[in-house]
């Protein structure tokens, strides 16, 4: 793939809002990116639906919430932003948090925040916002925890291997990171795993990447939790995956490893679906 031009910001209300504001300056900085700031929450009146059952000026608060809120949003991206010619403010979303996934047809990358059930402002989306955006849009996020200090991100690089087109689009959207890396591992999960991790090396190497890899062991319902534990092993401060899911029953339903990752990540984490 070739560096993102085009970035899609998510933008809330949450405490670590911040910390995606001063990434994505970060990127349009070391690619050249343009980067959209997209404020997308749910509207105050669809969080309190009992304010359409009351008097006008109960639905007017709820509006005037809503404008607040935004207002809040805008303030703190341009305080962050510092005037930076690539990034730009857009006005909320008609239809919320449901449009994010169209306007991510239009970005080469994602950068969306893991959700903290602890924030206040988590209720601010769906719970399943995330997960949802990432597989309806099929175009690649850059996850931020909730937790921890965010650094330089892709110094080192923890590479899920899997011979599946989610993790090959995965590894296709990294490759910006990959080729400025210092170091870069892979771990492939599984019985035989020596076979595809030779091919994964020297296909990175024609990128010019070198590569040390590692096999993980059973592929099991474990996978998620050893995944990130031998992130913090090899001292990686991004880990890239795909992001396994299907649809059913109007809900979207998580391969194991991708949900345990979503929920306890503790590193930035590049998925694609």
């Amino acid at each position: 793939m070739q560096t993102p031009g085009s970035i899609l910001l998510h933008l809330d209300s949450s405490a670590r809002t911040p910390q995606r504001i001063q990434l994505a300056r970060q990127l349009a900085d070391d690619f050249g990116a343009e980067v959209t700031a997209q404020p997308c929450v749910l509207t105050a009146l669809v969080r309190y639906p009992f304010a359409m059952e009351g008097a006008a000026a109960a639905i007017a608060m709820m509006q005037d919430m809503d404008r607040e809120n935004t207002e809040k949003m805008r303030t703190t991206f341009l305080r962050l932003a510092g005037g930076h010619e690539r990034l730009h403010w857009v006005e909320p979303l008609p239809d919320g948090p449901w449009s994010f996934a169209r306007q991510a047809l239009y970005a080469d990358l994602m950068i969306l925040g893991q959700r903290d059930p602890d924030d206040p402002a988590a209720a601010e989306l769906p719970a399943d916002f995330q997960s949802s955006v990432l597989l309806e849009s099929g175009r690649p996020a850059l996850m931020l925890p909730y937790t921890g200090e965010i650094g330089p991100v892709g110094r080192t690089v923890l590479v899920a291997w899997k011979e599946t087109r989610e993790a090959a689009r995965a590894l296709s959207a990294a490759l910006p990171w990959l080729q400025r890396a210092a170091q870069v591992h892979a771990v492939c999960f599984g019985e035989a795993v020596d076979v595809p991790l030779r091919s994964l090396q020297g296909y990175l190497k024609a990128h010019g990447v070198a590569l040390t890899t590692h096999e993980g062991g059973p592929d099991d319902g474990e996978v998620g939790n050893r995944l990130l534990s031998m992130a913090a092993d090899v001292g990686a401060d991004l880990l890239v995956m795909g992001c396994y899911g299907h649809g059913r029953a109007r809900e979207w339903v998580l391969g194991g490893a991708t949900r345990t990752v979503l929920t306890s990540m503790t590193l930035p984490v590049l998925m694609s679906h």
